[in-house]
């Protein structure tokens, strides 16, 4: 199985059935006939962007609607304090903390200048797909991630 059906099978599930975290999730992918391990469903849940909230006094797995990505940009900007870069990578420092959760988010923008991320505690490196666009990077990381 690849990717792409798996990911697929997961939006079909959660589009018809009432999930309420990745263990039932998994329980269903596997229902379905499809081998899955753990990992390999909390990063496809990760990549897709799905979110467990509450909804009518329960939780359930859910993707996020344009105004929850709005809410979380102006999270994530918030815990931005800095944002500079050499002649090869861009690093963001955060709250300490929120460097995680900034550097999911930059990776779930899927931008093709950001080749990947790398978090540590109050710190992102962003590695760019070319080192002639970091200062394209840049701008598209105080874009997206800064509060103003």
């Amino acid at each position: 199985m690849n990717k792409h059906a798996r990911q697929n099978k997961i939006r079909e599930i959660l589009e018809r059935h009432t999930v309420e975290n990745q263990h039932d999730l998994l329980q269903l992918i596997r229902d379905s006939g499809m081998a899955v391990a753990q990992a390999t469903l909390s990063r496809d849940c990760a990549e897709l962007g799905i979110v467990r909230s509450r909804i009518n006094g329960s939780y359930r797995m859910v993707f996020p609607d344009d105004n929850a990505g709005r809410i979380i940009k102006g999270l994530v900007g918030i815990e931005v304090l800095a944002v500079t870069a050499n002649e090869t990578t861009v690093i963001i420092k955060t709250l300490p903390g929120r460097a995680h959760g900034v550097g999911s988010y930059l990776d779930q923008l899927r931008s093709p200048l950001v080749l990947g991320t790398i978090a540590g505690d109050d710190t992102v490196l962003v590695i760019p797909s070319s080192i002639m666009s970091i200062p394209d990077l840049k701008l598209y990381i105080y874009n997206n991630l800064s509060k103003n």
